[in-house]
């Protein structure tokens, strides 16, 4: 049985002078209500990064957001990097198009994953803008891995402080996606390009995060492989009892979308779960990330 959890902010919001906000359960997550994002004030976009790091999730809604608005915003969080694994919508070289056709079987990002932690860097935010939903179903659930990181027995954490981790591009994308012979599964198809087929970055079990100062969980079933010196077999008892911990209910929201509804995610305190249960009906995304830093 879990131990009744709670992360502070959600309990006790902040109070918001340009928008209303809401939190979507005791662990992490807020609605944002009252703020166009495509005619946003710098000093409403103070309180949106100052909300971000408190509730590591936002989801706005009733957004009207053209591709350029979506960069615009993205931009003022950092650099707006190209996603070098699919092809990036026409004209828009910093968005990439995720689209489910009603006949797909598969869908895209239906493991718990931080996105990219196969770089060397990886993102500091994602930002999904829903287009096309369907009636009922493709909601994306998200994890707070502050919770993750805290609620682990204290010589658990002691044994996995300085521990470090392998993430591994063939790990997450298998064999299906390389670039010598890439198979699409989804209506939008990854395939690695040369050079990041076998690619592998190195990250601390536990990563603290640059602005809060607080140490978060930093392993996914998505990309993780193996204990730095370790094998992938003596690794995986280990680290799957870490995924699982790191996505308990207790730790999670889930946001069910409407077209023009835009969500941020901080990729270095959270996983999210795309929910693969809408077969018979397209569902289309627009996603940009945003670069980070290396984790420590």
């Amino acid at each position: 049985m879990q131990d009744a959890v709670l992360h502070p902010p959600q309990a006790a919001p902040a109070h918001y002078e340009h928008f209303r906000l809401a939190p979507l359960t005791g662990a992490l997550g807020a609605e944002i209500v009252g703020v166009s994002l495509a005619n946003l004030s710098d000093a409403a976009f103070r309180e949106i990064e100052r909300a971000i790091a408190d509730h590591l999730v936002l989801a706005f809604r009733d957004q009207s957001l053209e591709p350029v608005d979506q960069i615009t915003f993205a931009r003022r969080f950092g650099i707006v990097e190209p996603w070098p694994y699919a092809r990036p919508m026409d004209g828009y070289p910093e968005l990439t198009e995720l689209v489910s056709e009603a006949g797909d079987i598969n869908n895209f990002g239906g493991s718990w994953h931080t996105d990219s932690s196969t770089f060397a860097k990886p993102p500091a935010y994602t930002l999904l803008y829903c287009v096309t939903a369907p009636p009922v179903g493709g909601d994306t659930s998200f994890a707070n891995q502050y919770l993750a990181w805290s609620t682990l027995p204290d010589d658990v954490r002691a044994a996995l402080d300085g521990l470090r981790l392998e993430h591994s591009t063939a790990r997450g994308f298998g064999d299906h996606s390389r670039s010598r012979g890439s198979t699409a599964v989804t209506s939008t198809p990854v395939s690695v390009p040369p050079g990041h087929e076998d690619l592998v970055s190195i990250h601390p079990v536990a990563r603290t995060h640059p602005v809060t100062g607080h140490k978060a969980l930093y392993v996914n079933s998505g990309f993780s492989s193996n204990f730095e010196g370790r094998t992938e077999s003596e690794s995986r008892p280990l680290m799957n009892a870490l995924a699982a911990h790191g996505s308990i209910p207790e730790f999670t929201c889930r946001i069910r979308w409407q077209p023009g509804t835009l969500v941020i995610w901080d990729n270095r305190c959270t996983l999210h779960y795309a929910h693969n249960d809408y077969r018979g009906h397209p569902r289309i995304m627009r996603r940009a990330v945003v670069a980070g830093e290396r984790p420590v």
